[in-house]
């Protein structure tokens, strides 16, 4: 879909961090001046902290699955394509979800393989299981877990015990329903379950 041209628009999908939403009971980013020049320094220089799942983040397999690809082992192939924008409102059902699917495919089989959903849903172990049985390689939402959150367990293994990975607490509210080119690379953290990340959607302007 994307040609390059300059009639691209770029979407920024991604949270500020240190305004960034957290799941409950995960630490909050935490950000520290080094060094100012508004205080005498030569230069400003600052570090901060955070967790790897605040804001706009990817979740990989391991994080819970035991044996599951850690962020370093995922191919870029998964968080960077075409992928498909999708509105929807509450529970993803699994007729939900195979509809989304088909719409997807309506924009080509590489569309159907990144689908991302805007609104305030969320992913029933039901759905779970048409979106892991799919071939797709990516699930993303808005909420800061893809499945109920007072129980994400279950949704979280059936997607990533299938091996898709899942992009986070991305902002859609601006972004009509559509395919896109879809950049959402982590952080290389070797070894780590997850990552955050500047997650972008380019269309082409047609």
């Amino acid at each position: 879909m994307y040609n390059g041209e300059s009639t691209m628009k770029i979407y920024d999908i991604s949270q500020e961090v240190f305004g960034c939403q957290v799941f409950p009971g995960d630490p909050a980013p935490e950000k520290k001046t080094l060094n100012s020049m508004d205080e005498g320094g030569l230069y400003n220089l600052t570090a901060f902290s955070m967790c790897a799942h605040n804001g706009t983040h990817v979740d990989a397999p391991f994080h819970f699955i035991k044996d599951g690809k850690t962020v370093d082992e995922i191919s870029l192939g998964a968080f960077v394509g075409t992928a498909f924008v999708a509105e929807h409102q509450g529970v993803v059902s699994g007729e939900d979800a195979a509809a989304i699917i088909e719409k997807a495919k309506a924009h080509g089989p590489e569309a159907a393989k990144r689908i991302l959903i805007k609104g305030k849903a969320e992913v029933s172990a039901e759905a779970a299981k048409v979106f892991a049985s799919s071939g797709m390689l990516l699930v993303g939402n808005e909420s800061q877990t893809v499945g109920p959150e007072n129980a994400p367990m279950a949704v979280h293994h059936i997607l990533l015990g299938a091996g898709l990975v899942l992009l986070e607490g991305v902002r859609l509210a601006e972004v009509p329903e559509g395919a896109y080119l879809l950049n959402a690379a982590p952080l290389n953290l070797a070894g780590a379950e997850g990552s955050p990340c500047r997650a972008i959607l380019i269309s082409d302007g047609e």
